[in-house]
């Protein structure tokens, strides 16, 4: 299964605080037994909200509203994508992750929906299109 890993963001991290080099040091190392383990897809830090925007959608109408986003508990500082073979695997990897920030953090867990968590309305020929772009990511890689 594949889990998106969000590192959620903190008050330091929505600063534009950069990591220390010992963080960094820890977090390279972290990544790259991810890495040997076959574990990680991706895996990137984010700038700031206030170097985002978000977009409302309400309709046909968008809205485009600039950062800095105000509940930072809600925010994301950065993300993995991963495979593992279960909820329980990905949590005893997060377990022995560094902890992000130099303040109290939190890390949340999604599982990432596949092609047959969508049922019948995924046709053959969705699914082929699915494929298709893939494969076509998969190559720029």
């Amino acid at each position: 299964m594949r889990v998106m890993v969000m590192v959620k963001a903190t008050p330091s991290s929505e600063a534009g605080a950069m990591p220390d080099g010992q963080l960094l040091a820890d977090m390279g190392r972290y990544n790259e037994e991810l890495v040997k383990a076959g574990v990680m897809l991706a895996g990137e830090g984010l700038h700031p909200s206030s170097r985002g925007v978000r977009v409302r959608f309400s309709g046909s109408t968008r809205t485009v509203t600039d950062g800095p986003f105000t509940e930072t508990h809600e925010l994301v500082a950065g993300f993995w994508l991963w495979q593992v073979r279960s909820m329980e695997e990905a949590i005893e990897w997060v377990r022995r992750c560094p902890n992000p920030m130099p303040e109290d953090s939190e890390i949340e867990i999604r599982p990432v929906f596949e092609a047959e968590d969508f049922g019948p309305e995924f046709t053959p020929e969705l699914r082929e299109q699915e494929e298709r772009l893939r494969q076509t990511l998969a190559s720029r890689g």
